[in-house]
């Protein structure tokens, strides 16, 4: 009987250790009004993101002379269908890719340094160019192709647009399909290029501190790695290697007892 009690308290002990617990499991847990009050005085909200070396920017200008802005935009792309019983033609719009220096080249205006800016101020920078040239030019910049990559413990793991113009951290996991039980949440890696340079920070999830972080707002090509936790090591897939361990461990300490008396 008291074999059988050893095992049984061998096999709870391995399974209170994967167990998780609600807390764990929970995102800004300490989060309450008092503490929301004290994190909106360092709070800075991003309605755009800021443009960087390496992405890529359609801008189409137009006025009520469609004549006079025809040379500030990049032609469009005509392409054949390939297999058509008959010639079909797909047009799409050229782009511009910022440079190592942040710079763009735009016909008639030439170089405009636009890394560092939001969409709506390039949008401002073009328009004050073209107010000498144009009457009541209008303009509109697009960011296209923007992502992030999620990793890890998640539900599905990859890349995550950023259609909205702006990508918190919380928002990308969720797109993600949130985090699985065995994602360590209180240690998230996030690598950042910025200058050419790599930055590597880590996140706690649980903390409601995480809104004041400047990786709580993403930016293009940011990589977000979750962890698995220490519940993983004793998850279903090893369980069973964790019940063999403990049930041979405890039998031979019976055979040993049992020569000794």
């Amino acid at each position: 009987m008291k074999l059988r009690q050893l095992i049984v308290l061998g096999v709870v002990a391995v399974m209170a250790a994967g167990c998780v617990t609600q807390k764990q499991l929970m995102y800004m847990s300490d989060a309450n009004p008092a503490k929301a009050d004290s994190l909106n005085a360092h709070f800075t909200p991003q309605t755009e993101m800021i443009i960087r070396n390496g992405d890529a920017l359609t801008i189409f200008v137009t006025a009520l002379d469609k004549e006079a802005v025809a040379l500030y935009n990049l032609p469009t792309l005509v392409y054949n269908s390939p297999g058509a019983s008959h010639v079909q033609t797909t047009p799409m719009m050229q782009y511009y890719t910022v440079d190592e220096n942040g710079n763009i080249e735009m016909p008639v205006l030439g170089l405009l340094h636009v890394a560092g800016l939001k969409r709506t101020e390039v949008e401002a920078l073009v328009k004050t160019r073209l107010e000498t040239q144009v009457v009541n030019p209008m303009v509109q910049v697009n960011v296209i192709g923007a992502k992030v990559s999620v990793l890890g413990e998640v539900t599905r793991p990859g890349a995550v647009p950023m259609n909205q113009g702006r990508l918190t951290i919380l928002e990308a996991i969720a797109q993600a399909g949130d985090l699985t039980p065995f994602g360590q949440r209180n240690d998230v890696l996030v690598t950042r290029e910025v200058d050419g340079k790599v930055e590597m920070a880590r996140v706690d999830l649980r903390s409601a501190d995480l809104i004041t972080s400047p990786y709580y707002y993403l930016q293009q090509n940011d990589v977000v790695y979750v962890s698995p936790n220490k519940v993983r090591a004793v998850s279903s897939t090893n369980s069973g290697l964790w019940l063999s361990i403990v049930s041979t461990a405890l039998s031979a300490a019976t055979v040993i007892v049992t020569v000794v008396k």
